[in-house]
């Protein structure tokens, strides 16, 4: 089976000011192209569909046109929200799209109902695409301890000679037997959820296996810390997909995530999940899965080779990613349930430069050509900030979004955190002149010093 993966669109947001929204849609574009192009089965968006939980409309517009055009593709689609996303409003039509192909998971409840896709070319086990939408620990730890507890007190309650294939709390469409045509499931098959008392007995007694272990306790047993971090909902949500994986006998089987796994590398324009480090999450809640797809990093990196690895952002949305080649993962999901990957560029949007000299050598460099079509960031090493700079800089680079005056000599970093008491012992105008030396490299000359009396008094004038 061929997926191809990809995440954090992003769409509606804005480069330090500037519209994202047309190289967007040229992203779209292309990755629609790509899921012809390659004859995929599967496209996978692992998050942070929009940049924002209430999108721009155009914004919304897009990702509408972007859903319809993949399904034109014949493709199966399959996209989690990400924590930039609102999980309600990004799938509140999620039932409906199944219908047609398409899932768009947002809910925690849903983590263990998984898309049962088969691949007639390959003949191999069906696919179980089990969704893992961001969590939010506070909120999320409490629902999936409680989801496993009852999941476990039910399979308690019902002899084990008597338990059915599917646990009667969320049962399955029961993969066809071979050569009955009649009951072989779509490419893209979702079972409805049957009526709450439907518990049949099997012909065969199916034996429940052991719970893999977790590192999380129950509700009643929080952490020491009593803090639920994003290492214990994950884990807590992988017990739950692994329970259900159990019961469907041979399958393949692919989970989409979007969390910050130890061992990635960030970039500037990543919203930290939390503060402090807990957000990270350990590799080893993975283990066993034979692909997981992951989004929330935006630089494209392994994790652990193909089998678990992030595809990164579509397009740059900080300096930190300059240089980075942005690209979606074509990944070949073997009948044995091995993993092979491509990483195809995406070769949309504009380049990003960072250019370092005066404002004059910006200007003149012939050099420079090949940056005038991207989006820059100006480092200006003049002695004195000159007039109307990022004006002047946008005659020749009209996409110039941001300018650093670091004059040549200048300190490598301000002194405001060395020395704490010495600074609050400082009047007004020596913190002004001492921000002076600090941003300018030099001392602040007869003219500068009068400037920055002035405007002290002024201010304290008007706190009076």
């Amino acid at each position: 089976m061929r997926i191809l993966h990809t995440s954090d669109w992003h769409l509606g947001r804005t480069f330090l000011g500037a519209s994202l929204l047309d190289e967007q849609a040229e992203v779209v574009d292309r990755i629609v192209a790509l899921a012809a192009e390659h004859r995929v089965d599967l496209v996978v968006i692992a998050g942070d569909l929009y940049d924002r939980a209430i999108p721009p409309a155009p914004a919304v517009e897009l990702f509408d046109r972007a859903l319809a055009d993949l399904h034109a593709t014949g493709a199966a689609v399959a996209a989690i929200t990400g924590n930039h996303d609102s999980s309600i409003r990004v799938g509140i039509n999620d039932r409906l799209l199944n219908e047609v192909g398409v899932a768009i998971r947002g809910q925690v409840t849903r983590i263990d109902e998984p898309l049962l896709l088969t691949d007639p070319a390959d003949g191999g086990p069906p696919v179980a695409v089990y969704l893992v939408p961001y969590l939010e620990p506070s909120v999320d730890v409490p629902v999936l301890t409680a989801m496993l507890e009852a999941d476990q007190a039910a399979a308690a309650a019902i002899p084990v000679a008597a338990r059915p294939a599917v646990p009667a709390r969320r049962r399955r469409k029961a993969s066809p037997a071979p050569g009955d045509e009649a009951a072989a499931p779509s490419l893209f098959d979702l079972a409805a959820e049957p009526e709450p008392a439907a518990v049949v007995a099997e012909p065969e007694p199916v034996v429940e296996p052991e719970p893999v272990a977790v590192a999380a306790a129950p509700a009643a047993a929080p952490r020491a810390s009593g803090r639920a971090s994003h290492d214990q909902a994950t884990a807590l949500a992988n017990e739950a997909v692994r329970r259900h994986l159990a019961t469907l006998g041979e399958v393949r089987s692919v989970v989409v995530a979007h969390a910050f796994v130890a061992g990635g590398r960030v970039s500037d324009s990543e919203r930290d999940l939390s503060v402090g480090g807990v957000e990270r999450v350990a590799l080893q809640a993975f283990a066993g899965f034979d692909l997981v797809a992951l989004g929330h990093l935006h630089q494209p990196q392994r994790i652990d080779g193909d089998r678990v690895a992030y595809c990164g952002t579509p397009l740059p949305y900080s300096f930190s990613e300059e240089g980075q080649v942005k690209s979606v993962r074509i990944v070949d999901l073997a009948v044995d349930g091995s993993v092979t990957a491509e990483v195809v560029p995406l070769g949309v949007g504009r380049p990003l430069r960072t250019l370092t000299g005066t404002l004059q050598e910006l200007l003149e460099d012939p050099a420079l050509a090949d940056a005038e079509p991207a989006r820059v960031r100006a480092r200006l090493t003049d002695a004195h900030l000159p007039n109307q700079a990022m004006a002047r800089l946008r005659r020749r680079f009209p996409h110039a979004v941001e300018l650093r005056h670091e004059p040549a000599g200048a300190s490598a970093a301000p002194r405001v955190g060395a020395d704490l008491t010495t600074l609050e012992s400082l009047s007004p105008l020596d913190l002004a002149l001492r921000f002076w030396s600090d941003q300018q490299g030099t001392e602040a000359g007869e003219g500068e010093r009068a400037l920055l009396e002035r405007a002290v008094a002024a201010n304290l004038a008007d706190d009076r």
